[in-house]
Formats: structure tokens, C-alpha cells, sequence
């Protein structure tokens, strides 16, 4: 069995991921252009019609901007809860009627060969969500848009190999910069965006409970550098003797390009 786990697109700009399990192979929202999606897939070596299905977490324009063109050029199924549908469809995100799937919060669901679960997570969406997704004894999950550490979404993930980790802004940046003082108090919040000190603590968790790879994500463009995220979070592991690239991988996801691969294997 393989698991293979690569960001095509994450930022405040836009959002996608590739992921293969089991055979399954999904994309996790569809926040970029239709062309670059296809490009993407293109560099990782695949095409939209091996695709099996695409999760949406949210309706944020940043997870779903080429999606509806996506999807009805290549009629790939879609799935979100009722929240999110209703979002999309007050955003007139046109998706026709029999690529529509509709799933449960924090209800597992199966899509081909792999198992879905979907959890609630504090963001200001209306039904926002994570994934983890797995075929024993492997699983990845997708972790974006987090306002706070929270066991009620950590716990999810717990045992995931691989973690797309939301590592959105560093906190003096955002409150020195030049936002205005209500973006500002959003991106705080708690549902807003989780800071790289934070995703420090939630990855150290992970990792003393069998995260062996992960991705910094979903980085702002104006409150955060790539440099900044993976030394901060690589910090707060050094404090909980956690040695990266011994005990964990870390790589920043990019925004306007494919970023390296995660891949597992094993016997089974």
C-alpha cells in the first residue's frame, strides 16, 4: 500500500491537494485555477480523469475558486456537507446536480478504497471542516483555517503519518502590519487563522503520537515568510526535544508552485 501527499497549491491565495491512498486518488479543495490545477497534476504525473473525488473543506473563495469549472470540464465528483453547499451556492458556484455528494460532520464515510473522516474545525465558514483519510495502517489528514488548539480537532489526527498543518502568520507581523484593525482581529481570533508558534505545539503532539512527516500550510502572504514558519515551529519542537529530520519531517507547501511529496509504503 502507498500514500503519497503533495500540496499543488497553499496560501491565502489559493489552496489544493493532491493525495493518493490505496489506490484512491483525491484532490482536498480546489482553490486555484482550473489550468493550474491540470498543471499541477500534470507535474506530479496524473491527469483529472484518474481523479476519484474532490473534498472541499469550506467555501472560502481560497479552497473553491476553480472549482465548478474544474469539475465540469471533468466531471469529478464533489464532496462537502450541507453548510458548505449552501455557502457555495450563495457564492454561485455552479456544480451540476449529479456530481453533488453530500457527507456528515464528524461521520466517517467510504470513497472508493479509502476511509473519510471529516471533522469540525473553529473557523468563520459556515460548516468548515478537516480530513483524515486512511486505509489501515496508513492515513494523512488536511488541517487548515484552525483558529485555536483545540482537542475537539487535534484528536482526529492523532496517529496520521502525514499532516497538512495549517502555519498561517507569526503574530508580531500581524499586528504590526498594515491590515486593517478588524482583518486584523479576525486573523486572531478563534476562528480565524492558527500562528506558527501554535502549529509548533499541535505538531509536537502530533508527532509523539506517530506524525512521522509534515507540511507547514495555508502561509499568509503579507503576515508570514517560509523561512519564518519553519523555524519557528522547528523551534518549539527543539524545545520538546523533538529532533526534525530524525524524528520529523517538515517542509513549507508553497503557494505558487507544486511543493515536494510526502510518500509512505508498506508491505500490505
Amino acid at each position: 500500500m502507498r500514500l503519497l501527499m503533495c500540496p499543488i497549491a497553499s496560501g491565502s491565495s489559493g489552496n489544493c491537494t493532491y493525495i493518493v491512498l490505496n489506490g484512491t486518488r483525491l484532490l482536498v479543495d480546489a482553490g486555484i485555477s482550473c489550468a493550474r490545477i491540470c498543471s499541477g497534476l500534470a507535474q506530479i504525473g496524473t491527469t483529472p480523469e484518474e481523479l476519484h473525488g474532490i473534498l472541499i473543506t469550506h467555501e472560502h473563495v481560497d479552497h473553491i475558486k476553480g472549482l465548478a469549472v474544474f469539475c465540469r470540464r471533468h466531471e469529478i465528483p464533489i464532496y462537502a456537507n450541507a453548510g458548505t453547499w449552501e455557502g457555495m451556492e450563495e457564492k454561485r458556484v455552479e456544480v451540476p446536480d449529479k456530481l453533488k455528494r453530500v457527507f456528515e460532520t464528524d461521520e466517517e464515510f467510504f470513497l472508493d478504497k479509502v476511509s473519510v473522516r471529516p471533522f469540525a474545525i473553529p473557523h468563520d465558514a459556515r460548516e468548515p471542516v478537516g480530513f483524515v483519510i486512511s486505509a489501515s495502517p496508513l492515513s494523512c489528514a488536511v488541517a487548515t483555517d484552525i483558529g485555536h488548539i483545540s482537542d475537539r480537532w487535534i484528536d482526529p489526527i492523532l496517529g496520521s503519518q502525514a499532516v497538512l498543518l495549517e502555519s498561517n502568520h507569526d503574530v508580531n507581523m500581524v499586528k504590526s502590519g498594515s491590515y486593517p484593525a478588524s482583518l486584523k482581529r479576525r486573523i486572531l481570533s478563534n476562528k480565524g487563522h492558527l500562528n506558527n508558534l501554535d502549529a509548533g505545539a499541535v505538531l509536537a503532539r502530533l508527532v509523539r503520537n506517530g506524525t512521522q512527516a509534515a507540511f507547514l500550510g495555508h502561509l499568509s502572504g503579507e503576515n508570514n515568510l517560509p523561512e519564518l514558519a519553519y523555524n519557528q515551529v522547528t523551534e518549539v519542537l527543539s524545545q520538546e526535544s523533538i529532533r526534525v529530520d530524525r524524528d520529523v519531517r517538515i517542509m513549507v507547501a508553497r503557494r505558487e508552485r507544486i511543493s515536494d511529496m510526502i510518500v509512505f509504503s508498506t508491505d500490505g
